[in-house]
């Protein structure tokens, strides 16, 4: 039987410009097709413009700001890459603070290929096992993380990628976090690990 997120709000975060736009849309409908309710976050009320590596691709209106919303509002929180996205929001305290508080309250967090930037900047990696791009591997373990080269891993609720083609697997570990959490959206008290 397939994971079901029951109408449960997801918060996707993201920049103004330079998400990329696979790694938006795709956990995004993954949410969706289990009934969950994707809603797009960004420091900015304009439109954000998303990319397609380094080609402007399509444009989404954000459903509110970052210093609009409340994180006791979503059960999750996702934070896509592309390489600007993640540099930007981490140089945006309210963005910071949201995504710390998640991690803080021991919610689910997706977060893929260079996404965790924000994490590392939120200082949520320490002591926890992460994938990611490969060029984020020294920030992670400077953070006081551990770097692994795998599709995905999960570690106490925050779930990582490396890139588009781990999609799939990132996806489908998404939804089974999110759906795994009590009542309240809290990550349930499970083992940690990869795979």
């Amino acid at each position: 039987m397939a994971a079901t997120l029951d109408g449960r709000k997801v918060a996707f975060l993201v920049a103004n410009e330079g998400v990329e736009q696979v790694e938006l849309t795709e956990p995004w409908r993954a949410v969706e097709e289990a009934g969950g309710v994707p809603e797009l976050l960004a420091p900015g009320s304009g439109s954000v413009q998303a990319f397609d590596h380094l080609d402007k691709a399509g444009t989404f209106e954000p459903d509110r700001t970052v210093a609009d919303a409340d994180p006791d509002d979503y059960v999750a929180l996702v934070l896509p890459g592309g390489v600007a996205n993640p540099d930007q929001l981490r140089t945006d305290a309210g963005a910071v603070a949201f995504t710390r508080r998640f991690v803080e309250d021991g919610k689910p967090v997706g977060v893929i290929c260079h996404g965790p930037w924000t994490l590392v900047e939120a200082d949520v990696v320490r002591g926890r096992t992460l994938t990611s791009w490969p060029s984020l591997q020294t920030d992670i373990r400077n953070a006081g993380g551990t770097w692994v080269d795998e599709e995905v891993v999960v570690d106490a609720g925050i779930v990582s990628s490396r890139n588009p083609g781990d999609l799939p697997a990132f996806c489908a570990r998404l939804v089974e976090e999110i759906a795994a959490g009590d009542e309240a959206g809290q990550a349930a008290d499970r083992p940690t690990g990869t795979g």
